[in-house]
């Protein structure tokens, strides 16, 4: 099943590389990541989406790396504006900077790291508020025209942004969290992207691992996880919240597909213009993601699904107020 991204016919449903790298707690081993991504090439995948900040530029490396041999045959994105910046201790630190100046050096850093002489769609990873987006997709449209960027797009914005930064220069993808229990894109990016034409693409797809067959047990995740740091995964509320997870399984099981596929299969029934990039460091789960694709839901098994997660189903904000404050949504937050 194919879709559009931007002037880019991909797979409806892609490869988001974060985690192999990044966000969920230690990095996995090198070899592994190479595995997971050479399988997705193999199974047909042709989008991949990564970003500077994803280990600190790592994950670029391994990306570059490992899909070298089939670059001419991939849709390869990455994000810019909010990378890792080194202390005066050494350390890394995740630093928003959306100036144009240092949205051109992210760029090149990135296309260092990826070995790459061009990124396919190239993403505002989060809007710096304290520059006008027009200013910042303006750098990004140059980026363009000096030929190391084909498209542009933008990550965690509202309609009415979108609709700034696309009179800048045109967006050809918004990507947003958006799954059965976060429906935030519903209140104006989902929209603002189909006056402009612009592709919607889903991260995190599956809940961060809520919405699958074996949903993270929070009292065991890593020290690094940033799952331990989002209200709706918080020891006080999760137990209540895996009531609706149970539920989605029992509606799985009904339609004869697992949980993962039918959350995919949602997501994708929202329109042609949507396409999905969840994540994962195993080989099966990939082989079971691709699969939802290729699967048919009625309306009443969506409908059914959607159910689940009406008003009031899930508590708990899906980032705490520090990193709700980094991004640029209709709503402070909600679920279906």
């Amino acid at each position: 099943m194919q879709r559009r991204l931007g002037p880019f016919s991909v797979g409806a449903i892609g490869l988001g590389c974060m985690n192999l790298s990044h966000a969920y707690g230690a990095p996995i081993a090198r070899e592994q990541g190479e595995r997971v991504l050479r399988a997705a090439v193999d199974a047909g995948v042709t989008h991949f989406d990564t970003a500077a900040l994803y280990g600190f530029g790592a994950n670029e490396e391994l990306v570059g790396r490992a899909l070298a041999p089939v670059r001419s045959q991939i849709t390869l994105a990455s994000k810019g504006g909010m990378a890792g910046v080194r202390g005066v201790n050494g350390a890394m630190t995740r630093v928003i900077d959306g100036r144009p100046e240092t949205i051109r050096r992210n760029c090149e850093d990135s296309l260092r790291r990826l070995g790459a002489e061009v990124i396919d769609v190239y993403y505002l990873h989060r809007w710096d508020k304290r520059v006008p987006i027009a200013e910042s997709v303006g750098a990004m449209g140059d980026l363009v025209s000096r030929g190391l960027v084909r498209a542009i797009g933008l990550s965690e914005v509202s309609g009415a942004t979108i609709m700034r930064a696309h009179a800048e220069y045109p967006v050809s993808a918004v990507q947003s969290e958006y799954s059965l229990w976060t429906r935030n894109p519903e209140y104006g990016a989902l929209a603002a992207c189909r006056e402009t034409g612009a592709t919607f693409v889903a991260f995190s797809p599956l809940g961060r691992g809520f919405l699958t067959g074996a949903p993270p047990d929070v009292a065991g995740l890593d020290a690094k996880d940033i799952r331990r740091a989002m209200p709706r995964f918080s020891p006080d509320v999760y137990e209540g919240n895996l009531r609706a997870q149970r539920r989605l399984a029992d509606v799985a099981r009904a339609a004869e597909c697992t949980p993962a596929q039918l959350a995919l299969g949602w997501t994708l029934s929202r329109g042609l213009d949507v396409i999905a990039i969840p994540g994962t460091t195993r080989e099966a789960h990939l082989r079971e993601n691709l699969a939802a694709a290729a699967l048919s839901f009625d309306a009443a098994t969506l409908a059914a699904a959607e159910e689940v997660f009406s008003a009031g189903a899930i508590a708990g904000a899906r980032y705490n107020e520090q990193t709700q404050a980094e991004i640029d949504a209709e709503e402070t937050d909600a679920a279906a």
